[in-house]
């Protein structure tokens, strides 16, 4: 096959313990995310990597392909490769399960930009910056990129700084969903974690570090990352504009 789109779902963190599960409007988030994914042109199958029993049932009984997986991987991106190890595919979309808000299109651009281009062994997903508050908070990822769109440069700081506030500057923030090549995900896996990763605490920049590129797509679609029962409460309102409209 040659897309395959993986959740994983890690029932513990730190700051919102068994978010995956919160109710959003009568359904698990986790399930919100795999309806959402469903929808997408170019997957060939979509699974489910959780490390526990509940996620793991819940998942089951609204219909999902699930996979219970080690409770030791230390990211997404490792328990990836537990489930990708035995497939035979040429692309792995990491999707996360925190993402309720996730839209289809935003899956198949990913696929499409390695399908169309062969050289490229990772993607992942931009938007241009609307809301000025972003431009100061740490946990919105900016991103620098090229004028062929690779990524130049991750970090929870604003960047690039105006020296000049006449310039006008276009900024990015990134979504943290990525498509690799089955090969590249292996590779990144055995990848030493860098300083600059250290730092900011982005996965990301272990690849930049390395001398590998990354190729941003943008998409005009915002999500919510559910961090904190704040942003649960944020994307239910988001929903039920949603289901009004």
């Amino acid at each position: 096959m040659n897309v395959v789109g993986i959740i994983p779902a890690r029932y513990a963190s730190t700051r919102f313990e068994g978010k995956i599960l919160a109710n959003i409007l009568g359904k698990p988030m986790i399930q919100h995310v795999w309806e959402r994914a469903k929808q997408s042109k170019m997957l060939d199958d979509l699974i489910i990597a959780c490390d526990d029993e509940r996620v793991k049932k819940i998942a089951e009984d609204f219909g999902a392909n699930v996979v219970l997986t080690s409770k030791d991987h230390e990211s997404g991106s490792d328990r990836l490769t537990e489930i990708v190890q035995p497939l035979d595919v040429k692309i792995v979309i990491n999707i996360q399960a925190d993402e309720p808000l996730i839209h289809f299109t935003m899956l198949d651009s990913l696929a499409r930009a390695i399908l169309d281009e062969p050289s490229i062994a990772m993607a992942t997903l931009i938007k241009k910056i609307s809301n000025k508050e972003e431009l100061n908070n740490p946990n919105v990822v900016k991103v620098v990129i090229d004028r062929n769109n690779f990524a130049l440069l991750f970090s929870r700081a604003s960047i690039p700084y105006l020296r000049d506030e006449n310039v006008d500057q276009v900024y990015y923030k990134h979504l943290g969903i990525y498509a690799y090549t089955k090969d590249f995900l292996f590779t990144f896996k055995n990848l030493p974690e860098s300083n600059l990763e250290k730092a900011e605490k982005l996965e990301q920049l272990r690849a930049l570090e390395s001398g590998y590129k990354i190729k941003t797509v943008e998409t005009s679609i915002d999500t919510i990352s559910v961090d904190t029962p704040e942003d649960l409460e944020l994307v239910k309102k988001r929903l039920a504009e949603e289901q009004v409209a």
